[in-house]
């Protein structure tokens, strides 16, 4: 079939598609086959999910007749006996061809080390029944990466709570949950009382876990102050010092390991990573679960200077709050983009018990949307 002219109520009807006006942005064109895979009619108005599949038409969706109606666009559709009305609002909405607004999506404020007084601090009773409270805390978590939670019940329970409140607790191969105290015969250095570099959490694993929690127990010793420094920040500076030492970090995928009696994980990630605006999001790091680099030698003559830079970088005063967490307290974090460490303490002088666990980063987005929505698209859904 060659190109059809015919225009009904100024829409330009074409063999694969509709040209709409719409306002300021002048007459728009939408594809046929999206203007009816996204009919209202598609999706199940209780599931939200779409029902129609459109593998299943026997021919291209040709329309036979469309026009303005109100504030719809209403297509009759040739071989089908379906009638479309789609609300102005999403051609609106997607006549640009860009993605869809994403509220989470929200711009990172890098910190440094002076950062600690402005840590956004919340009490469990808040975040447990306050609904402003909640998204004010899921935004501080995607704004800076770091919060504190303050007047915590001294049970294994409350964690779990304050898990449920963002998303679901999401297991390592080290469990649901783990303690931090010193052991007898210790599998991870976090179980010593040694000093514990700045890192990342579990980089062995394919997908490490994106929010982590630390609930204080007790804290009675002498030492282990906590390390906490903002990735995103030391990154960002490392690109305006070293523009080649940033591009190899940000494009080379270096191997991590964590083994034991019963487990050999291993994975590859790259140290500093992008997101898809191409901006600092976070980094995986872990000198201690850090594999032999199976790289071209030749390539490390390059990659480990700059490996170096940046982790002397990363360790300076500028970039690391320095601080003891209490009894009481749970740090929450995001363990793609915030360094953690521990100084040393003394084992004898007291008691130390941190319990932690971790949740899912995408599961916290996806919290704060439907915190903000009240529903997202349900109302798009019964226009039909």
């Amino acid at each position: 079939m060659g190109f059809q002219s015919t225009i009904n109520n100024e829409i330009l009807i074409t063999d694969n598609g509709l040209y709409v006006p719409l306002g300021d942005k002048g007459r728009v064109y939408f594809n046929n086959y999206w203007l009816r895979d996204n009919c209202p009619t598609s999706f199940n108005i209780k599931t939200r999910e779409r029902v129609f599949d459109i593998f299943h038409l026997e021919t291209a969706p040709i329309a036979q007749n469309a026009f303005l109606d109100s504030q719809a666009l209403v297509i009759e559709w040739q071989n089908e006996h379906h009638i479309s009305r789609i609300p102005l609002t999403t051609l609106h909405a997607y006549a640009s061809g860009k993605r869809r607004p994403d509220p989470a999506d929200i711009p990172r404020q890098a910190w440094y080390g002076d950062h600690f007084s402005e840590v956004a601090r919340f009490t469990y009773d808040e975040i447990q029944s306050d609904k402003s409270k909640l998204l004010a805390w899921i935004k501080a978590m995607i704004v800076e990466g770091v919060s504190i939670v303050n007047e915590m019940p001294d049970s294994d329970d409350a964690l779990t709570s304050l898990v449920k409140k963002m998303g679901t607790v999401r297991p390592t191969f080290f469990g649901d949950y783990f303690d931090v105290r010193t052991h007898i015969n210790p599998t991870n250095t976090a179980f010593t009382a040694s000093a514990l570099e700045l890192h990342t959490d579990v980089p062995a694993e394919e997908q490490a876990p994106g929010i982590q929690f630390l609930h204080m127990r007790a804290n009675s010793v002498e030492g282990g102050l906590n390390l906490f420094g903002d990735g995103v920040a030391a990154a960002n500076d490392f690109r305006e010092i070293d523009p080649e030492g940033f591009r190899l970090l940000s494009e080379t995928d270096i191997p991590f390991f964590c083994e034991h009696d019963t487990y050999d994980m291993r994975a590859y990630h790259r140290v500093i990573e992008l997101d898809k605006h191409g901006e600092v999001s976070g980094l995986t790091i872990s000198q201690h679960m850090l594999d032999f680099i199976d790289l071209p030698q030749e390539f490390l003559d390059q990659y480990y200077p700059a490996f170096c830079r940046f982790g002397r970088l990363l360790q300076s005063d500028k970039y690391i709050m320095k601080f003891s967490l209490k009894a009481t307290e749970c740090i929450v974090f995001d363990n793609h983009r915030i360094v953690h460490g521990r100084a040393a303490y003394s084992a004898n002088s007291g008691e130390r018990y941190l319990r932690g666990t971790y949740a899912d980063r995408a599961e916290m987005r996806s919290t704060y949307r439907a915190l903000l929505s009240e529903g997202g698209r349900s109302s798009y859904f019964k226009a039909a």
